[in-house]
């Protein structure tokens, strides 16, 4: 805080930056808080042989934000593995990331940084069935892409380091940019894999589908069970809202701060100003009783006796009110007559 009593310009930038995080943890929180009371509030549908009659006796012959889990079953045709023998899947990601070491020039160290370089998704029609192999009834997945929490199995990764030679070496050191080599791996959704979809259930042209909600909803496929996928979500909200209090507690104590150190400087100034007034009257008093006009008194007379000049600069208050004589009758402690500020030092004033 100022002298003046406004706000430093470090604590208005520590107080928007903390207000800023605040609303931004907020509105994540928020956002995850909705997303974690629509997954409890999802209805959980088991995969049997009358999902198609109760789905066609369900209003609009859907069900629209459901809990499937299953396991994977393809349609008609697989992808198969490039890498691995008798692997088969219905999701396949092929990616190549170029990994190399960067100079940093003001950390002065080389940082290890990765970029994809490449990377192609293939996918095939395929469905969620139940675990029990009798039963044939299957839900259609549409759009799987689209599906948060798609996590793929890794089936294969392999690194092919650069090679080095003594030319390219140098032309690395001079470049700043020193390649390592490219990681290359294949992460697929497997046949027989458990999944778990939460989405939209819809009954179409005798065809059960889980497509994504039109509600907004969140739309998820992922190789973990209910639980865990609630689980995970929770944990993740409950982050949000810690890292929202923490700064919220942190914008609302800056704030009080500031709004203290206002108050106590405006407390500051009104004692000061009532000492000011104080100390006038005493002196039109003390006028009266010496029978002197206060016209009569030239400014640079002392405050305390009237008649002899100012002499002493009273610090740290600055104050020049007083002359020598005068400054030593003061009693102890000693205080400024003008501001009752305690008088470390004394500076003479010498008047040319």
């Amino acid at each position: 805080m100022e002298s003046s009593g406004k706000p430093s310009a470090a604590q208005i930038v520590v107080l928007a930056t903390s207000s800023t995080l605040t609303a931004i943890f907020y509105s994540i929180y928020r956002s995850r808080a909705k997303t974690v009371s629509r997954l409890k509030e999802a209805k959980k549908v088991s995969i049997d042989q009358d999902l198609k009659a109760t789905l066609s006796e369900t209003p609009g012959r859907c069900v629209s934000y459901a809990v499937i889990e299953g396991v994977v079953r393809s349609v008609k045709e697989t992808l198969n593995s490039q890498f691995v023998d008798n692997c088969k899947g219905v999701i396949e990601r092929l990616t190549l990331k170029e990994e190399k070491m960067v100079w940093n020039r003001t950390t002065h160290i080389w940082n290890s940084t990765e970029k994809v370089i490449h990377q192609r998704t293939n996918t095939v029609p395929f469905a969620i069935g139940s675990h029990d192999e009798d039963i044939t009834t299957t839900v259609r997945v549409v759009r799987p892409l689209d599906g948060a929490e798609l996590d793929l199995e890794t089936t294969y990764e392999n690194f092919h380091p650069t090679a080095q030679s003594l030319s390219s070496v140098i032309g690395h050191f001079i470049s700043g940019e020193r390649p390592k080599g490219v990681h290359e791996t294949e992460e697929m959704l497997r046949v027989g894999d458990s999944l778990t979809g939460v989405g939209e259930l819809v009954l179409d042209n005798n065809l059960i589908k889980l497509q994504p909600p039109k509600q907004g909803f969140c739309y998820f496929l992922t190789r973990q069970d209910y639980e865990s996928l609630l689980r995970k979500h929770v944990n993740g909200v409950r982050v949000w809202r810690i890292l929202a209090v923490v700064f919220g507690l942190a914008t609302c104590s800056t704030l009080l701060f500031m709004l203290w150190k206002w108050y106590v400087h405006c407390r500051e100034s009104r004692k000061k100003r009532s000492i000011l007034e104080e100390f006038k009257e005493q002196q039109r008093k003390r006028m009266r009783e010496l029978k002197v006009d206060e016209d009569s008194v030239p400014p640079t007379n002392c405050t305390v006796c009237l008649s002899r000049e100012r002499s002493c600069v009273f610090l740290e208050c600055g104050h020049v009110c007083s002359c020598g004589p005068c400054f030593e009758a003061l009693p102890e402690p000693k205080k400024c007559p003008i501001c009752r500020a305690t008088i470390d030092r004394v500076v003479p004033l010498y008047n040319s």
